[in-house]
């Protein structure tokens, strides 16, 4: 894992086109801005996480279970 230092306004880029922009830090919590391409998406890890448990418990569906909807 790469760390960075950073203090309130400045930036780290990824690739050409992902912009980290630390906007305001109180206490113990960062505020950040990302500057991203909307076909790159970008979610908070909690969220990432419930995303890929449910496209995991999707995937193993039983084909039976969607019959009722036909």
């Amino acid at each position: 894992m790469l760390v960075l230092s950073r203090r309130r306004n400045e930036s780290i880029v990824i690739s050409d086109n992902i912009i980290v922009t630390i906007v305001d830090v109180r206490g113990d919590k960062v505020r950040l801005g990302i500057d991203a391409p909307t076909e790159i998406p970008v979610h908070r890890r909690e969220l990432y996480d419930a995303i890929q448990k449910e496209n995991q418990r999707s995937s193993m569906s039983d084909p039976s279970d969607v019959e009722p909807l036909r």
